[in-house]
């Protein structure tokens, strides 16, 4: 599984998931290399991983490159999402450069990044405007404007991204976004296929099966219960999902059926689906359960 993900070509966000995947499986030399080469590839604004038409998905890099011993990179990247993001009137950052589009991916990209750096307020304040421009009962939206499709990688983003910034920040468990993050998971639970996945619209029975969707339930779902602010009975739902996801797996350690690269909108293989079965692995193993 590991060496699938490392084979892999990585775009930004990828490479800052990944990275996260080997810190939490305890493997700091390779999430130092990671962070090494998002450092090197940083942006002259501040922006890690590399220059593209993204304006948040480098920031996924900035907890490996803190934990790496890379301070100042880090505070480059900060310095970006606080300073130089463009953003809609509420504040809420924009996701693309040059586009005033709220996209599900950001709260991942930004949210936890933002609760290391010790910016809770800001960590808040960019769930809350997520929230406000995606999500109706419980179920984000992917794009807006755009994408209105409630699309199972976008509601994972925002799950795991909100259980990812809890960990790391603890003093957000005072907040109201584990009980958001808890609304996400209720909302989304119940439109689980009978083989345990979801389509990759989550309420449209029509799109494919999608496995990395149920990866991303299972991290958020396996850390809220490690962490306190989920009931023990999630830990068996986590469970679940992950068996379900597991099952996907073939001979060569590739998460098959997820969200394929580079457009994913296809079945398919990514490196953000093999990190997140390695999150998700390591957060059943810290349940306990």
């Amino acid at each position: 599984m590991l060496d699938a993900l490392l084979a892999m070509q990585r775009q930004s966000w990828e490479q800052g998931v990944a990275a996260q995947a080997a810190l939490d499986l305890g493997r700091d030399d390779l999430a130092y290399l990671m962070a090494s080469s998002a450092v090197t590839r940083q942006a002259a604004d501040g922006r890690l991983g590399g220059d593209d038409d993204n304006a948040v998905n480098g920031a996924a890099c900035g907890e490996a490159a803190v934990r790496a011993g890379f301070p100042d990179a880090a505070r480059r990247q900060l310095d970006f999402l606080l300073h130089t993001a463009a953003r809609a009137g509420d504040g809420t950052i924009f996701h693309v450069l040059g586009k005033s589009q709220v996209w599900a991916d950001t709260v991942y990209m930004v949210v936890p990044f933002l609760a290391l750096s010790g910016e809770l307020d800001e960590a808040v304040r960019q769930v809350h405007g997520h929230r406000r421009h995606l999500c109706r009962d419980g179920l984000y939206s992917a794009i807006e404007p755009g994408r209105p499709a409630r699309w199972g990688g976008g509601n994972g983003w925002v799950a795991a991204g909100i259980a990812r910034a809890v960990r790391l920040a603890p003093a957000l468990l005072s907040t109201d976004l584990p009980a958001h993050a808890r609304e996400v998971l209720d909302a989304c639970l119940p439109l689980r296929r009978a083989d345990g996945l979801f389509h990759d619209v989550l309420d449209d029975p029509g799109t494919f099966r999608e496995t990395n969707a149920a990866q991303m339930f299972a991290y958020a779902a396996l850390t809220g219960v490690t962490d306190g602010w989920l009931p023990p009975g999630y830990a068996t739902v986590g469970h679940d999902l992950l068996a379900a996801a597991t099952r996907e797996v073939d001979e060569y350690g590739l998460v098959q059926n997820a969200c394929g690269a580079p457009t994913f909108d296809h079945p398919g293989t990514s490196a953000e689906a093999q990190a997140f079965h390695l999150l998700a692995t390591a957060a059943a193993g810290r349940s306990g359960l």
